[in-house]
């Protein structure tokens, strides 16, 4: 089964980008950081999600995030679904950090059970169909609204949201054009997919 073993995001100043993603969430190996200049403006389509046990140790996260420079796009609170909030990196990245429990169990940690890359498509059928003939496996699927791919041993998830769904969900404008700023590393790549967002083979 195809997995996804990193995210490169393209920044301005990536000894500044390393910096704030290794305070904020510690998140080693599975994001990378290189140079880019492409223009971007508003979403771009993407966010990355860490999903935790408990609503402690998201707001250990996210305060973290926001300490290491983040923005507050939405504070974290309780919802039908669980507990959690939004942040945007410096860089633009917009992260969530959310828990499906409501209430805290144990000692605040930092561990993360779950980093979940999203991806706001055109078309979530059309885009499942592409990543299944891919060779990437279903672990959820709700129709068109949304689907999950990966085994449960993939360092990171792919997740496929509509693309108005996913900005509503990370509290922005769908609005957005140019430059995802993102490049996936996968033993699937390389290709471009349908919604544009590009793959690469995996390196050290």
């Amino acid at each position: 089964m195809a997995t996804i073993e990193f995210v490169t995001i393209e920044v301005a100043d990536t000894t500044a980008a390393d910096g704030f993603y290794t305070a904020a969430f510690g998140l080693g190996p599975r994001v990378r950081v290189r140079t880019a200049e492409a223009s971007t403006t508003g979403f771009r389509g993407f966010t990355l999600s860490l999903v935790v046990s408990q609503p402690a140790n998201a707001n250990s996260l996210l305060d973290s995030a926001l300490d290491a420079g983040a923005t507050s796009l939405k504070p974290a609170a309780k919802s039908l679904w669980g507990y959690g909030g939004v942040v945007q990196a410096p860089d633009g990245t917009i992260c969530t950090v959310a828990s499906s429990a409501k209430k805290d169990s144990g000692p605040v940690t930092r561990q993360i059970d779950a980093f979940v890359l999203q991806l706001g498509v055109a078309d979530v059928a059309a885009s499942k169909r592409f990543y299944l003939d891919r060779g990437f496996a279903v672990a959820k699927s709700y129709g068109r609204r949304y689907v999950e791919l990966g085994t449960p041993s993939s360092p990171v998830k792919l997740a496929l949201y509509p693309r108005r769904t996913l900005a509503k969900v990370a509290g922005v404008s769908a609005d957005g054009a140019g430059s995802h700023r993102l490049t996936i590393g996968s033993d699937a790549g390389p290709f471009t997919d349908p919604d544009g967002f590009v793959w690469e083979p995996e390196s050290p």
